[in-house]
């Protein structure tokens, strides 16, 4: 996937910060910055930032990686749920995969996701490690 500089640069909230929008009238969490929610089709929204910690709910270790990943094999991917409900998932880091386990509490961390092409722009995100 190739991300332009500035289109990168408007995801900027929500790929450090995970900001987004919570509906006022159902709770649920829409990421980005949309103006209907997901869930209920209720316009009324309001800025919010996700929990910064959770608990691993399932997780896979990748021995096969997507183009762009091969020197960071093998890596865990793994589903969150988030303190106050919300599921995500993402890369879990800073950690051996055989150190994993369901259900152990992580929390969110900024990391290098990749290098874009021919504007060498490194790109970064939210990466989940285990809370010690």
């Amino acid at each position: 996937m190739s991300t332009r500089p500035s289109s990168y640069w408007r995801l900027r909230p929500y790929l450090y910060r995970l900001e987004g929008n919570r509906c006022t009238q159902c709770g649920h969490f829409n990421p980005l910055a949309r103006k209907i929610c997901r869930k209920c089709g209720s316009r009324r929204l309001e800025r919010d930032r996700l929990a910064h910690r959770g608990k691993l709910r399932q997780f896979t270790v990748i021995y096969q990686p997507q183009t762009g990943f091969e020197k960071t094999v093998p890596y865990a991917v793994g589903w969150v749920e988030m303190s106050d409900g919300t599921q995500i998932m993402g890369q879990i880091t800073d950690c051996e995969p055989s150190e994993l386990s369901v259900g152990m509490d992580v929390e969110t961390v900024v990391r290098k996701i990749r290098v874009e092409g021919e504007s060498k722009l490194i790109v970064y995100g939210v990466k989940f490690r285990p809370v010690l």
